[in-house]
């Protein structure tokens, strides 16, 4: 597959914002408002999606309304990055309805993350082009955003450079399960998105892959059984290397028996020789990296490092 790298996000271009997934309810909307002041405030221009502030139940809007606003943004030149507003669910029932042929054509930034994994990853497959797992506008930008975090995704969108990720920068403990170094192609999100998309045609060949996991408010069991279904499907197999991210409100509750996740992850990874590296920060927390998804990285383990070999954006 040839890998497409989007022209970088510079001061002054044109962001088109979309709902690719849930409505934009309660503390949202006003979320969104702060959200798009806040990149107003940056420099960039923005493009609304007619759809953006739709509602249809827990959708923001019909799938050919969300696809549509969607498409709408690929196909403007003008248009140089494409940002989603937030996540939530509905991202997988528009993936046969985007114009990837078009995103072929005309490659631009896309950030999302939680939900739009589904989208990230299926873009990848049928398209080759590197994408961002990153902030999303009625969220973190909305919400007092955290300024390493801030200039972290502005930074790796802008640079045409590769650049170094540390698992302490924003000051919590890596976790080493398993020291060790590798390449492979960064791949990953939401571990609950990806294990939806296994058996569809929108799953890439995560085979030499460096895979970055995280996920939110699941029960340890529910990471168990994803983990199950990854190691079942030949994933964890195939890939050179794995990182854990983010596992918010994870932890057992309410007393009930349970394992916890690091007796997951050593469970799943026991038999694998592979460099294993836990607590990245990347995720749903505020304080974390926007990861380029399809970049070429190392991974050092031991050092808690993920070192991008190539950048992420290129010159057109």
């Amino acid at each position: 597959m040839d890998i497409i790298f989007p022209p970088p996000l510079n001061f002054g271009d044109l962001i088109g914002v979309v709902s690719p997934a849930s409505p934009l309810y309660g503390e949202k909307s006003n979320f969104l408002d702060r959200g798009l002041n806040h990149l107003l405030s940056k420099g960039y221009r923005l493009l609304e999606g007619e759809h953006l502030r739709d509602e249809y139940g827990y959708l923001a809007g019909t799938d050919k309304a969300r696809a549509n606003d969607f498409n709408r943004m690929i196909r403007n030149s003008h248009v140089k990055a494409i940002f989603c507003s937030r996540g939530g669910y509905g991202t997988m029932r528009i993936l046969d309805k985007i114009d990837y042929s078009a995103l072929r054509a005309h490659p631009k930034i896309i950030m999302g993350y939680s939900d739009i994994t589904a989208l990230q990853m299926a873009v990848f497959l049928k398209t080759g082009l590197v994408s961002f797992s990153g902030p999303m506008v009625a969220v973190e930008m909305g919400d007092k955003p955290n300024p390493l975090t801030e200039n972290l995704w502005q930074n790796v969108m802008a640079n045409a450079r590769a650049l170094k990720m540390d698992a302490e920068h924003f000051g919590d403990e890596k976790i080493v399960y398993r020291a060790g170094s590798a390449k492979g192609r960064l791949m990953g999100g939401c571990l609950s998105m990806l294990y939806s998309l296994i058996g569809t045609p929108y799953m890439p060949d995560f085979s030499e892959s460096i895979l970055v996991l995280e996920d939110i408010g699941e029960s340890i069991y529910k990471i168990d059984r994803c983990f199950s279904q990854l190691a079942h499907a030949g994933i964890l197999q195939k890939i050179n290397g794995l990182v854990l991210g983010q596992f918010i409100d994870c932890q057992p509750k309410n007393g009930a028996p349970s394992l916890m996740l690091k007796d997951v992850v050593e469970h799943y990874t026991k038999n694998l020789a592979i460099p294993v590296l836990g607590n990245f920060p990347y995720g749903h927390d505020k304080a974390r990296f926007t990861l380029p998804i399809g970049v070429q990285v190392k991974l050092d383990s031991s050092r808690g490092v993920i070192e991008m070999l190539e950048p992420a954006v290129r010159e057109e």
